[in-house]
Parts: C-alpha cells; structure tokens; sequence
C-alpha cells in the first residue's frame, strides 16, 4: 500500500545522486583549477627564473659559450675556492656549537636552559647585519674593547671575521634544527646504553648524536646554504677578502654585467645542490630511528660534562646579549668611539627614506606571509590530498628555492622580469613574489606534515553527512592547520622583514627596504643611524610575530587544547 506516495522514494534518490555527482564535479572543476593556477605560478615564478639565469650563463649574442665559467675558473678561480673555504669552515663550527647548545637545553642539568631558548629565538629575527654592525662597534678600528678598553689598534678585517661572524650567526638556527631532534630521541636507548655498563658521555657520542644525525646534517646544509648566499657579511667584514655572492652583487649593482653575474649565481648553485644530495643520502641511508619518543631524557652527564657544556653556551649567549646591548646603545650613544654619552641625534636624524622603508617592508612582509601562507597550505592540500599528474614534480620545484642562496634568486629574478611580456623589474609586486615563492618551501612542507597526520576518513565522513568537498575542506582540513598557517606566517613575515639577499637585486632608488637602508648606513659608516634601523626591525618583527601568534592561538584557552592543536606543528628537522 503506498498511500498516495507512489514511486517516490524512486523520484528522490536519483534526483539526490545527481546533486552530489554535480557537486563532485563541481567541486573537481575548481579544485582543477586552483591547481592549474598554482602549477602555472609555480612554472613562472621559480622555474622560469631558473631557466632564464641558466641560458644568460651561457649565451652571449645568440650564441653558445661558456666563457664566462671558463673565465671564473681559470681567471678567479680564487673566488669559488674562497667561498668554499669559508662556508665549509663556518658550517662546521656553526654545527659544532649548535650541537652543543642543543646537549645544553635537553640533556644538561644546568639551569637557564628557558633563557637559552629564548635568545636562540630572539637571534631568529635579527636584521642580517647585527653580528658585522656590532662586532665593528666592538672590535673595530673604534671599537669599544679593543680601542677604548685595551688601547689596541688592530685592523679586524678579513676572512677570520666573516668565519666568526657566520659561525656565530647561524649556530643558533643549527641549535633549534638539533633540538628538535635530539628532544625526538627514544631516550630509553640511552638509559639500555647507561644499563649495559657505558658512561654518560659513551652513551653521549655513541648513541644520543649518532640519533640525531638527520638533524645534524639538515642543520648542516642550511648553515652551509646560507653562508653561500651571505654577500653582506664579506662586504662589510671581508676587507680584500672576497667570496662569489659578494663579486656577484658587484658585477650586478655596479657593473651591470649580468652574464657574468649570472655565472656567478649558478656556482653558488652547485656546492648548494651537491650539500642537498649528501644530506638527502645521508637521512636516507641512516640506520638509526626511534619507534617512541619521551620528553625527559634518563641520561644525567657527568660533572665535567655539565661544565664544559655550561661554560660555552652561557659564553655565546654573553656574545648574543652583548652584541643587543651594543646595538641599542649605540642607537643613542652620540659618537660611537668617541662620545658615549646618551642622545637622540640618531633618532631625530631618521628622514622621510628611512621612515618610508620601514613602512615599505612592513607592508611587504605581511602581504608576503599572509599571501604566501595561503598558497603554502592549499598547495600542500592539492599535492598531499589530491595527487593531480605531476604533483611529484611540483611538490619538488616548489622545495627547490629552499636549496637556492639568495643572490641566485635575486639575479634570476632580474633576468627573468626586466623585459616584456613580464617587466615587473623595480616593482613592489616582484619583491613581493620574491619573498613568498622564497619561503613557500617552509609553509607546504610544514602543512604537509600536518595533513599526514588527519586520517583522510575525517573529511570522508564529513561529505557522508552532507557536506560539500569545498565545506570539508573549510570545516574540517582549515582548522587543523591553524599551527602550519602560524609557523609560514611567521617565518615569511620575519625573513621578509630582515632579507637583504636576493631582494636587494631588485630594489630601485626610492623603493628600498628597511634592510638596504641599514646596509647603506654601516657602508657609509654611519654607526648610529644603522643602529637605530636594526632596533626598529627586531622590535617590530617581535611584536608583530608576539601578536599574530597570540591572535591565531587565542580559542586554545586551556592547556589540553593548546597542547592538543600544537601537536601538529612539525619539528623543523622534519622540513626537507
């Protein structure tokens, strides 16, 4: 009996199977094309700048010849073996005291370990010039220790200083890479170690740094990259000691030949990508892994250990804060290695270029990381979730500027946008993509590592109930990814604030940047007014980074919860 309702049930269930197929398809149509959006973005604004670096290398007139490297090795070969020689020195010592402090934080008994952490943090979002301004303010020709303390007249130039500065420099980012690691570590295997008869430091090297090895050798490679790329650092403290990044700036800026330029950037290149295929083998081929991790580490070091430990990172974070405390005493300070009395001379000798700048790399910042936060987590999502032909292949030249040192970039990008149909050279807009396809590596791979993490069936059962894919996306993938949104946001919004490498190629009189303007300032000597635009940077870059984290974390009132939503944030040796 059906009551008047016949055939019914038959007359909604198609009519039902053909809503949700057309909502499939259309849910494909869009997802197709945002994909075809971002892979075209992606072939314009990193593969093609590649192309173009690589063919201005080799052409000349039309022409095939390799002149230009021919040139650079039998010519200035001394170039390539310097910058070599320096960034192998540096990555080294860097590592060596990054471990170091890393033991300090997870495995020594001393206290101070949160301060530690703390200026390794503050040391993140320094300007790139802090360690050459400060260490002129103290160690120069005028500089306090060795001038006015010690009555020394020695000239601090050369290569010894840009090794010191860049070990220095880049040890704190090495530290927080082994940590993240070391604090990953099964620590029963250290205690089976203790069990079984070795002492505390056996276990140490035998065990506890061969574990942390990925992070080790990841650690390694960003030092080494970014040593590389550093032209600022030789410029200032080099003295006659000259490295590639730094002659590749000059033949740009000042020269304008850029074949030559463009040579240059792809040596660079190469020690860059051969320290990427080590540490890809390395990791690989690693035969150590942990099944379970535990935060508190059973491992209690001997005495002399704790001291030795204790003495070198309480020495660095010395050097650190000494060289904060210069830098903000010099902002007021009226002659630096003359008149130390307090001032605002410095302050009140900010003009309107100054000012501007520092408006102008605010704005960029935040356009960059919110813009290149958004790209970073629907990329990840599209090459994660999706797996759309050639996904592999994206996902790759989307890591490749993570590989890239920043004068590569920079040169790559002026070749690529000075002419027609894509003249976009001296424009905001170019700084801007810079900065975000930059770090687009950070954000997708850290998204990506929350998105392995959300079983599938989550956003499966979601469409079961109703929901459209878009809504599940929205719904149910978005919120998961607050903490990946939080980490590109603030490390996009902090390198743009402090980069100089591959953004100062771009720039244009009257459009520069809070970083070029300091750089500007320490080259034309001007201690106190480099001084003051270094403070305003860190300050900013604090508050605003303090702020933003604040504001996305906010709903997370109770500790479970906050506990519950940071679980998915990625440890940083995870990002490859």
């Amino acid at each position: 009996m059906n009551n008047g309702r016949k055939n019914t049930p038959n007359k909604l269930m198609p009519l039902q199977k053909g809503i949700f197929t057309r909502d499939i398809s259309f849910s494909n149509l869009i997802a197709s094309s945002v994909y075809i959006t971002l892979a075209v973005s992606v072939a314009v604004f990193i593969i093609w700048p590649t192309i173009a670096i690589l063919m201005e290398s080799v052409y000349y007139d039309g022409q095939f010849t390799l002149t230009q490297y021919i040139s650079l090795f039998t010519e200035n070969q001394q170039l390539l073996l310097n910058s070599i020689w320096v960034s192998t020195l540096s990555t080294f010592l860097a590592v060596v005291l990054g471990l170091i402090v890393a033991l300090f934080i997870s495995h020594s008994a001393n206290r101070g370990k949160k301060t530690v952490f703390a200026v390794l943090l503050l040391t993140l979002i320094s300007p790139p010039f802090v360690s050459a301004l400060s260490y002129i303010m103290l160690f120069g020709r005028r500089g306090i220790i060795t001038y006015n303390l010690l009555g020394l007249n020695i000239n601090p130039y050369g290569w010894h200083g840009v090794v010191l500065l860049q070990s220095i420099g880049h040890a704190s980012i090495a530290a927080l890479i082994i940590l993240g690691v070391l604090r990953g570590i099964d620590k029963s295997l250290e205690q089976a170690s203790l069990d079984l008869g070795a002492n505390s430091l056996q276990t140490l090297l035998k065990i506890t740094i061969p574990l942390a090895k990925p992070g080790i050798v990841a650690a390694a490679l960003i030092c080494f990259v970014q040593s590389l790329a550093d032209f600022g650092t030789p410029v200032i403290i080099g003295g006659n000691f000259t490295v590639l990044a730094t002659e590749a700036y000059l033949n740009v800026i000042g020269l304008y030949n850029l074949p030559r330029a463009a040579a240059m950037g792809t040596l660079l290149l190469i020690p860059a990508l051969i320290m990427f295929i080590i540490y890809r083998n390395v990791v690989k081929n690693s035969q150590y892994f942990s099944v379970r991790q535990s935060n508190e580490s059973t491992l209690v070091l001997s005495k002399w250990l704790n001291i030795i430990l204790g003495v070198i990172t309480w020495s660095f974070v010395a050097f650190q804060l000494i060289q904060y405390i210069t830098i903000l005493w010099g902002a007021f300070a009226r002659t630096w290695g003359v008149d130390f009395s307090l001032s605002l001379k410095h302050i009140n000798a900010l003009g309107s270029s100054q000012i501007a700048s520092f408006v102008r790399s605010l704005e960029y910042s935040f356009l960059a990381a919110l813009i290149g936060s958004l790209i970073g987590l629907i990329l990840a999502y599209m090459i994660e979730r999706k797996k759309f032909p050639g996904y592999q292949f994206l996902d790759f030249m989307v890591t490749l500027p993570y590989m890239i040192p920043g004068p590569f970039l920079g040169i790559a990008y002026v070749l690529a946008f000075h002419d027609y149909p894509l003249l976009l050279t001296g424009t905001a807009f170019i700084v801007v993509v810079n900065c975000i396809y930059r770090q687009l590596p950070i954000g997708t791979k850290a998204a990506t590592t929350v998105l392995t993490q959300l079983n599938p069936e989550i956003e499966y059962g979601a469409r079961d109930l109703g929901a459209s894919e878009i809504h599940a996306f929205k719904d149910v993938v978005l919120p998961t990814l607050k903490p990946a949104f939080l980490i590109s946001f603030i490390n996009t919004f902090t390198t743009t604030m402090i980069t100089i490498g591959a953004i100062i190629f771009l720039m244009v009189p009257g459009s520069e940047v809070a970083t070029v303007q300091m750089f500007n300032a320490i080259k034309t000597g001007d201690i106190g007014l480099s001084a003051v635009i270094a403070n305003m940077i860190i300050i900013a870059t604090l508050g605003i980074n303090l702020a933003f984290s604040y504001f996305i974390l906010r709903p997370a009132r109770h500790k479970d919860t906050m506990e519950k939503e940071m679980a998915y944030v990625p440890a940083i040796e995870g990002i490859k």
